[in-house]
C-alpha cells in the first residue's frame, strides 16, 4: 500500500503554513514502508499529479471552520461531488482545486483524508512569517493524529471508526 502525506500551505501567510510545518516535522521521523511525506507548499500541479494514480493520501492544511484557533479536524471528504472542470490557477492552491484538476485529467484518487487546523487571523505583517501560538501548539497533536491515521490505513482499519472516530473529528 502506498500512502502520500502531503503538506499544503504558503509559508509567507502565517498559519496557512500549518501543513508545510507539520510535513517538515514528519519528514524528520522515520516512516513505515510505503509512506511518503512531502511538503507541497503551493505547488498544486505537483500534488495533483502525485494523487492521480489512486494513492491513498493524507492532506494537511489550514482549514478555517469558525472554531478556536488551533482546533484540529480530521475530515474524510465526499469526493463524489468534485467536478473536473477546473481551470487551475498557478498562484493559489486549495485541496478542492487540486482534486478538480485530478478529475479533469481523468486521474483517480485513493482514500483521501484531510487533517486541518483552525488558523488565527493575522494581526500584522510580522505575524505572516510564523505560526500563531495556538497553531504552533497544535503541530505535535497533528503529528500524533497523522501517525495514528497512517497506522490505521496500513493495517486496513477504518480510521473514522477506530481511535479517530467520526466523519469529522475536532480535537482542541
Amino acid at each position: 500500500m502506498n500512502i502520500l502525506v502531503a503538506g499544503i500551505g504558503n509559508i509567507f501567510l502565517g498559519d496557512d503554513a500549518f501543513g508545510s510545518e507539520v510535513a517538515r516535522e514528519l519528514m524528520r521521523r522515520p516512516q513505515p514502508d510505503g509512506v511518503k511525506v512531502e511538503d507541497f507548499g503551493i505547488r498544486g500541479y505537483d500534488l495533483a499529479f502525485a494523487l492521480m494514480d489512486g494513492t491513498d493520501a493524507i492532506l494537511i492544511d489550514a482549514v478555517p471552520r469558525g472554531k478556536n484557533p488551533g482546533t484540529l479536524y480530521l475530515i474524510e471528504p465526499d469526493l463524489s461531488h468534485i467536478e473536473g472542470n477546473a481551470a487551475p490557477d498557478g498562484h493559489t492552491m486549495t485541496p478542492i482545486a487540486v482534486l478538480q484538476l485530478v478529475k479533469s485529467l481523468d486521474g483517480r484518487t485513493g482514500r483521501l483524508f484531510l487533517v486541518g487546523c483552525e488558523p488565527s487571523v493575522l494581526e500584522s505583517e510580522e505575524d505572516a512569517m510564523r505560526l500563531s501560538e495556538p497553531v504552533q501548539a497544535a503541530v505535535p497533536l497533528a503529528i500524533t493524529m497523522i501517525e495514528s491515521l497512517i497506522d490505521d490505513l496500513l493495517h486496513d482499519r477504518n480510521p473514522m471508526r477506530s481511535g479517530l472516530a467520526g466523519a469529522t473529528k475536532e480535537v482542541s
